[in-house]
C-alpha cells in the first residue's frame, strides 16, 4: 500500500535539498524507508501474504541500489541521511 499523499509530503519536505526537489536520491530514500517500515509491519500480522513480501523485497532492493549510489557520488549526504533516518551501515 503506498503512503498517503499527506505523509508522502511531509516526508519530501523535510528531506528536498531545494524547494521543488521531489525525486532527489534522499528524497526517494526516505520515501522507500517508510513504505518499508509500513510493509514490515504488515507482514508481521499477515505471514503468508506473498504479494506484499515481493513488493517489499523489491522495495529494499531499490533502497540499497540508492544508498549505494549516494555512498559513492556524495558520502556527506549519505552519512547524513543514514543519520536522519536511523539505518543500520
Amino acid at each position: 500500500m503506498p503512503l498517503h499523499t499527506i505523509d508522502k509530503k511531509k516526508i519530501i519536505e523535510k528531506f528536498a535539498l531545494s524547494e521543488k526537489d521531489t525525486g532527489s536520491s534522499a528524497v526517494q530514500i526516505a520515501v522507500l524507508t517508510e513504505e518499508i517500515r509500513y510493509l514490515t509491519e504488515h507482514m508481521k500480522i499477515h505471514r503468508k501474504d506473498f504479494a506484499s513480501k515481493r513488493g517489499l523485497i523489491t522495495k529494499v532492493s531499490k533502497r540499497r541500489s540508492l544508498l549505494k549510489y549516494l555512498k559513492r557520488v556524495d558520502e556527506v549526504q549519505y552519512k547524513d541521511i543514514i543519520g536522519r533516518l536511523g539505518l543500520k551501515r
